[in-house]
């Protein structure tokens, strides 16, 4: 028997944040140790109380909710809602924050479980999966810029060339996993599952987005994506590289893949630098079928 891996998710929710947060807890090969929460879908207070107030819809208000403490306040709360949980406005969860600042309980947590911790984090780590980063495609909060990345591009560069274990999903996998209309009228209208019947509350602004935004019929799975490649690294191919942050300019939040298969004469800044793995396909209808079936409990 494979141990238990041992999790902390950052996150900043969010509606596909609470289908992960709701895989993982339903996943047994894992342990959920701690959630650190963070601004971007919506203000870092609010999504502290979204961690809260979704765990505690999970029957999970035992797993420690850590705040980052942190003065930046960029936003993206058009996708998700201005709740960040499809403007359902649930009451306040009964929960609070640890004292402890995210930071602190990281290190905390990692000097504990050292080798045996595995954190799905944006901007810190120490074996890591990151999501997500783009490669190769226009990305969400500009054309050369993800949101995640475009938060803080200089802590990005850091974690990619610390020589940390890393593993990044990129939304050029992640939009390859589509939770179709179809699929959500199938699965989960009728269903008397908590999760289902939570999830068929908050998804509608979810899904309105991506259609005026995407001209798609359906939802990408970012985030639950990258949790069950965290759980399960088989689902992805990946390749192995160098990857550097563009951290000022009209391409900040850029991030740039070199695959070492171009060899160049001269010694530069790209040499001698720590690799990554950077995932480049996944097994879609797998991810999808896991996703349904842990939210539906089977």
């Amino acid at each position: 028997m494979a141990a238990t891996k041992k999790i902390i998710i950052d996150t900043d929710p969010g509606i596909d944040d609470a289908m992960a947060i709701f895989v993982v807890l339903r996943s047994p090969q894992v342990e959920v140790i701690g959630v650190t929460t963070i601004y971007g879908k919506v203000y870092t207070t609010l999504a502290t109380r979204d961690a809260l107030h979704l765990l505690e819809v999970a029957g999970r208000a035992d797993i420690p909710v850590a705040e980052r403490k942190d003065a930046k306040l960029r936003i993206v709360d058009f996708v998700h809602g201005t709740d960040g949980l499809g403007n359902q406005n649930f009451p306040p969860p009964k929960g609070k924050p640890i004292e402890q600042s995210a930071a602190t309980f990281l290190i905390e947590q990692a000097n504990l479980y050292l080798g045996k911790l595995l954190s799905k984090l944006c901007q810190k780590d120490w074996q890591s999966v990151l999501l997500d980063e783009t490669f190769s495609v226009n990305d969400d909060m500009n054309p050369a810029a993800e949101a995640n990345i475009f938060g803080d591009p200089d802590a990005a560069d850091i974690v990619f060339t610390s020589g940390a274990d890393v593993l990044a999903v990129g939304i050029n996998v992640t939009h390859q996993v589509v939770l179709t209309d179809a699929d959500r009228e199938i699965s989960w209208f009728n269903q008397m599952e908590r999760f289902a019947q939570y999830l068929s509350r908050i998804l509608e602004v979810y899904f309105s987005y991506h259609r005026e935004a995407n001209l798609t019929r359906g939802v990408y799975l970012h985030e639950p994506t990258a949790i069950l490649a965290s759980i399960n690294p088989s689902l992805v191919t990946f390749t192995e590289g160098l990857v550097s942050v563009q951290t000022t300019g009209i391409t900040r939040g850029l991030t740039i893949l070199y695959n070492g298969q171009k060899r160049f004469s001269e010694h530069t800044e790209w040499s001698d630098k720590s690799t990554v793995k950077v995932a480049v396909t996944v097994d879609s209808p797998s991810v999808v079928k896991l996703v349904l079936d842990r939210l539906m409990g089977s």
